[in-house]
This record gives C-alpha cells, structure tokens and sequence, in this order.
C-alpha cells in the first residue's frame, strides 16, 4: 500500500489561528485531494516549520514512497528555523532518489535548495485564478500534465514567486504574471515535479483564503469596498456548491479546468500514477 509523506509549510500556531477562522490547514486540503482520487494512499503529516517535530515515532524516509509540500504563508528566502527546517527536510528526503511534488511553497524552497531565486513578485498578489498559464514544448511532453489544455487557469494564491532557476532545472509554465508557474527541480538524488499554483485547492478553500485577505484585497484595489468583495466570495461559495450553474462559471469566467475535479488536479493525479503507483 503507497504511503507518502506530506509536509505542512506553515507553523502550528498559524494552523491554529487558521481554523479558528474556519480556515483548513495546507496540508489537511492535500490529504483531502489526494484521498478524494487514490483512498487507499496512507498519509502522515510533518510539521517541519516548528521545533520538536519530526516523523511519526520510529519512522524515517524508508517508510515512505514519496514526498509532497504543501502551500505556506511563509517566505522560501527567510532565514529563520520554520524555513530553513524545511529546506533542510526536504534535501535530507532527496537524497533517498524517491520522488517529490510541490504547489507553491513547495517549488519555492525546491528553487531555494537547488540554489534558485524567490522574491516578492514586481506584479504584487496573483490570487484567486492564475490565468492563461502556457505549457512551453517541454511542459506539453511532461507527464505531470496528461490530459491538461496547453493553455489553462488554475488556483492560486501567491506574492512571492520564481526569481530566478537553478541551471540544472527545466521550466514547464509559465503566464503573463509570473514567468515560471511550473517546473522539474533536480535535487539531491530526486526530482521535485512544482507548480506555482495550487492544483490540491479548490473553490471552497479559495474562497477560505480571500476572506483572510479581506482587508489587503480592498486596499490593493482588487475591488472597490468590502460589498463588492462579499458578493464576490458570495459567488464562489454559491459555484462551489452547485459547480453546473453556467451563469456563475461564465460570471466568475471558470470552466472544467476549475470546476471539475480530474482536471483541476491533474498535476497531483499523474504525479502518483506516474511516480508512485509505477
């Protein structure tokens, strides 16, 4: 029976302050993707960005087939132990040669390990829907996008972004935003399969995260008042439950890249059958 490994990006604490909020946690959103397409994958959860954590009790990489990084509020070129620690895991894992997917934080700290760049993005925050993201030739004959459009949206959350790439690294996406939104980090004796983008999201959680951002969304002029952010969110929620109603799809301009599960997680679903399950 597979089993992997997932790593939580950000502190228990801000896990904590999240839920309080009704916000579920990165790593809790991967399991459920995960799970939703492969019930039989066994997941542990560690929590690299605090002290005193480590791998359930007398288990170590041996265990495990695989590694995968959630998303995380931190930032992959800080210096401090809840990044480091994880940067540090995640060379330690590599050099078992056993496969690794990141969203996000997880390409970020995958770019920083292999001597890569991250910083702020110059475009500020691309939330909410990364769009028109263009696989180049050498991402429409990677495996990781089977059954992918060439040009596609995707969910996402992120102000910090790909500087620059390891020389040894090979860009996958990229979009008018951010220049890489998908790449192969070697590392160690791995590969790290990445995205910039969130495909274990979907519309429930997004909706989840702009409402932590309230504030900072209205001051950055993504919308006019706090009305018009909650008719916004009013929208999402609504599509998220009922996922066939067009005019909500055509008003928030989403189709089955997001609405439909297999589609929106493509990345995650061909990263196990492709590097686990073979």
């Amino acid at each position: 029976m597979p089993k992997l490994l997932i790593m939580e990006g950000n502190t228990i604490e801000r896990q904590r302050q999240s839920l309080a909020l009704g916000v579920r946690s990165a790593s809790a959103v991967y399991v459920h993707a995960i799970t939703a397409h492969f019930p039989d994958i066994v997941m542990d959860v560690v929590h690299a960005a605090d002290r005193g954590q480590s791998l359930k009790p007398g288990a170590g990489f041996a265990d495990y087939d695989g590694l995968v990084i959630s998303g995380s509020g931190l930032h992959a070129y800080d210096t401090d132990f809840e990044v480091t620690n994880q940067i540090e895991l995640l060379n330690a894992f590599t050099q078992t040669g056993k496969p690794v997917l990141g969203s996000c934080w997880g390409l970020q700290i995958a770019v920083i390990a292999a001597g890569g760049g991250v910083s702020l993005s110059p475009k500020g925050r691309e939330v909410g829907i990364a769009r028109n993201i263009a696989l180049n030739e050498t991402g429409r004959a990677h495996p990781m996008f089977n059954g992918k459009r060439s040009c596609f949206d995707a969910l996402c959350i992120h102000y910090d972004e790909i500087s620059n790439l390891p020389a040894n690294a090979r860009l996958l996406c990229a979009n008018s935003h951010s220049a890489v939104q998908g790449a192969i980090i070697p590392l160690g004796k791995s590969e790290v399969w990445a995205v910039q983008y969130h495909p274990e999201y979907d519309l429930e959680q997004i909706s989840m995260m702009l409402s932590l951002f309230e504030k900072d969304m209205v001051r950055e002029d993504f919308f006019t008042n706090a009305a018009d952010f909650k008719a916004y969110i009013a929208k999402i929620d609504a599509l998220h439950r009922n996922p066939k109603d067009k005019a909500l799809a055509w008003q928030l301009g989403v189709d089955d890249m997001i609405l439909d599960d297999k589609m929106r997680r493509a990345e995650i679903i061909n990263w196990i059958k492709a590097q686990i399950l073979t």
